[in-house]
């Protein structure tokens, strides 16, 4: 995303409109601290926090804006309680599984297939202390169980590889029924660039248990 496209974006988030100067000032310092250190450790809801780093597009949408996904943030917020099972499936370094956990209190499965972005998220979540309510599983998800090539170094954009693409790794698939077996979710959040299709097609007891409330 091109600086002037960014900044529209923080711009006219629903969180930012009519504090046009609070919103740049928390751009201009995420620039500058970002750069004089390795990570920053930023408070964001409801005292949990972010492990940060330069160029992690994902997180520093929530530190510019409060909920980078402001609709389908605010929906999980609403709809999860502590009784309840997220499963947050492509979650990168853990944003989703944060709220989920962190402030509704809800159990987490949280899965990754990206070895590297997996030391984030197990990052954030040791931060906020919530091992007990995040298992982490480093997979990507599919129709079946197997191998898959899969991206390396697009942060969020990390994906299961098309023809073409050249920094590759080969990470584990899973269906979803498989990974979740006897487990009922209330809410799934499915984010894996384009491949969501064919991960639904794993997916078929899950999506019809009834304690299965809505998928994202």
């Amino acid at each position: 995303m091109g600086l002037g496209k960014a900044l529209g974006f923080i711009l006219d988030h629903p969180l930012n409109r009519g504090r046009p100067i609070a919103a740049l000032a928390r751009f201009v310092g995420w620039q500058f601290q970002s750069r004089l250190k390795d990570e920053v450790i930023v408070d964001w809801i409801d005292g949990v926090k972010l492990a940060a780093r330069h160029g992690m597009t994902g997180v520093t949408g929530n530190i510019y804006c409060g909920l980078h996904e402001f609709e389908d943030m605010s929906f999980f917020l609403h709809l999860l309680r502590p009784q309840d099972t997220f499963v947050d499936v492509g979650a990168n370094v853990g944003s989703y599984t944060l709220l989920a956990s962190g402030v509704c209190g809800a159990r987490s499965i949280a899965v990754e297939p990206d070895a590297g972005t997996i030391r984030h998220l197990r990052r954030n979540i040791a931060i906020n202390r919530l091992e007990s309510l995040v298992d982490i599983r480093e997979t990507a998800i599919g129709s079946a169980n197997g191998t898959i090539a899969f991206t390396v170094g697009a942060d969020t954009m990390n994906r299961v590889a098309q023809e073409g693409d050249q920094e590759v790794q080969s990470v584990a698939v899973t269906s979803l029924d498989e990974l979740l077996g006897s487990e009922a979710p209330t809410a799934i959040k499915l984010d894996i660039e384009g491949f969501e299709a064919e991960a639904l097609k794993g997916a078929q007891a899950t999506l019809t248990n009834p304690a299965l409330l809505a998928i994202e």
